[in-house]
């Protein structure tokens, strides 16, 4: 039976839980293919739970940890209200298909509405279609406000 948690970052299991699961995304074609760093695994748990805008969600089945997100509390000035970023979606390969994101995805708008935020945003890659059909069914759509000024598009720059 799959339960979904609130990580609490002090707990050694979710902890665990949250770094393996994040390592699996991050060797994944969708999360760059590529291990997390030994700093990232090293330091990730302890710099989630210094920031308190930070919130992540586990699935378990049984004691074998086979979902995750991540969410940063943002906040939308137009609206004047929290909004919460969905910034990790990690289903481990052997539990896709189940609607085990479904209810990582639930969990994540409960805690949202709770916060009083007014939306839930995230990026996804062109390439994810499994991804971005999940996320259509949820209810995302593109961002936009005057369909004659396109889509919003996400960017990125590194700093170092």
């Amino acid at each position: 039976m799959i339960e979904v948690v609130r990580v609490r970052y002090d707990d050694p299991a979710h902890a665990a839980a949250l770094v393996e699961l994040l390592d699996h995304y991050a060797r994944d074609p969708a999360g760059g293919g590529e291990p997390l760093s030994n700093f990232a695994r090293d330091n990730l748990v302890a710099s989630l739970a210094a920031r308190p805008f930070i919130f992540s969600v586990l699935a378990f089945d049984g004691d074998t940890p086979v979902g995750l997100i991540n969410a940063i509390e943002g906040f939308s000035t137009f609206a004047c209200r929290p909004l919460v970023n969905v910034h990790d979606v990690v289903v481990a390969a052997s539990h896709r298909g189940k609607g085990i994101a479904a209810r990582l995805f639930a969990e994540v708008e409960a805690i949202a509405r709770e916060r009083g935020a007014c939306k839930l945003t995230l990026e996804v890659l062109d390439g994810n279609v499994s991804a971005r059909a999940l996320y259509r069914r949820l209810g995302f759509t593109a961002y936009q406000l005057d369909p004659a000024m396109g889509q919003a598009q996400f960017l990125h720059k590194w700093l170092d």
